[in-house]
């Protein structure tokens, strides 16, 4: 059997540099409804407008939010979440002949280790991944050691995220995002434990655009793959501005003061992102 079709799709999400920047878009469903979220269709503009390479979003916003820039921007489909009161359980929303039918060049599930839940949650992630195979399409995996039996002061622990990716990889998923544990050194054994290309998630950065950038360069600096944002971007004012910033480190391998200026440029003056990234 051919798999052909994984491999164009990764293409796609990857490019020629295979890195990858995607932002996230699936947050309402997880962790409630933000006024930065509102309306959905112009924060999805926005972001587009700023050059991401990818957006991850749920199936039902795919068709009238998604829709209009699927020229320029490839779909990733979230086929699970947690919720407000369930911040450790994935539940299984779809399948992955949703992502089929919807165009998605890859899919995406959530997976919480570390947890008395473990066993189901893995499970689920493998059959998922197996489904996917078959299907000609990517998995996306977004896995995090913080189940109840890990203790709070253990949870950015190196260690635990070595085993989530690790994890990922020994279940067929091809690109895994986590957490950054917080420095360089670290990281590296992070990314060293698995064969699966690894992305970081940008949480809830209290605005501090240089120390996220600074995060980014540290990510791709010791082998990771690139970065999947989201709450980093759109709960900025100024998304596309943010957008523009991230794929200068990611895609142009340029520096977090060059970052910076970018996204001042951009947001200041309001300028074409491609204008500021081609001087």
């Amino acid at each position: 059997m051919s798999y052909f079709g994984k491999q164009i799709r990764m293409k796609r999400l990857l490019g020629t540099d295979g890195r990858l920047l995607s932002v996230a878009l699936d947050q309402a469903t997880a962790r409630g409804v933000h006024e930065e979220l509102i309306p959905i269709h112009r924060k999805v503009s926005e972001i587009v407008s700023g050059g991401p390479d990818a957006i991850t979003i749920h199936k039902g916003l795919v068709e009238n939010a998604f829709a209009p820039h699927a020229n320029e921007v490839s779909l990733i489909l979230k086929c699970s979440t947690f919720s407000p009161w369930q911040m450790n359980y994935e539940t299984w929303l779809t399948s992955v002949v949703e992502g089929v039918r919807l165009g998605a060049d890859a899919v995406s599930i959530g997976c919480i280790v570390g947890g008395d839940d473990q066993p189901e949650q893995i499970r689920n992630l493998s059959k998922f991944a197996e489904e996917a195979t078959l299907y000609g399409l990517p998995v996306i995996a977004h896995i995090y050691p913080r189940g109840n039996q890990i203790p709070e002061d253990e949870k950015m622990d190196w260690k635990h995220h070595a085993y989530a990716v690790r994890l990922g990889a020994e279940l067929g998923v091809d690109i895994v995002k986590t957490h950054y544990t917080g420095d360089p050194d670290s990281f590296s054994k992070v990314v060293a434990a698995t064969p699966a290309k690894v992305v970081v998630a940008g949480g809830d950065s209290g605005g501090n655009l240089t120390g996220a950038f600074q995060m980014v360069r540290d990510v791709l600096d010791v082998g990771g793959a690139g970065i999947t944002f989201g709450r980093f971007v759109w709960s900025n004012s100024h998304p596309k501005a943010v957008v523009s910033a991230l794929r200068a480190i990611v895609h142009q391998n340029e520096s977090v003061q060059f970052a910076v200026e970018v996204y001042e440029e951009v947001s200041e003056r309001k300028i074409d992102s491609e204008a500021v990234l081609q001087q």
